[in-house]
């Protein structure tokens, strides 16, 4: 069984616990409810919707606060609180509002970008 280092390591940005308030749309599916983020970071975040989602499920985040959009497919339904969900963002964005992320949050083609090894 691997330790928390280990699969923080294996993690693609560090999650940040924040509560925003977020409207889910389907993109495929006639689906429009309003939610909150639990856990965010760069590729998605871990969601609380008023309406049971379903994996493979696209959606269109609409988060409140920041007034920022995105797509994003839904990754996992947690089966003891089915209205409990992480989704993948399309595109890794912060659209969470993040005034400082964590270093890791580097957006492709942003000036802070990593130089590619």
């Amino acid at each position: 069984m691997p330790s928390e280092p280990f699969a923080h390591e294996l993690r693609r940005s560090t999650r940040i616990r924040l509560k925003v308030s977020i409207e889910a749309q389907g993109i495929d599916d006639p689906l429009a409810c309003e939610g909150e983020t639990i856990t965010v970071n760069l590729h998605g975040a871990l969601i609380l919707t008023k309406v049971q989602l379903r994996v493979g499920m696209s959606i269109r985040v609409h988060v409140i606060p920041t007034d920022q959009r995105a797509s994003a497919d839904v990754v996992y339904v947690d089966p003891d609180h089915p209205r409990l969900c992480g989704i993948g963002l399309h595109e890794p964005h912060n659209i969470w509002g993040v005034t400082f992320p964590p270093e890791d949050w580097h957006e492709p083609g942003s000036a802070e970008e990593p130089p590619h090894r």
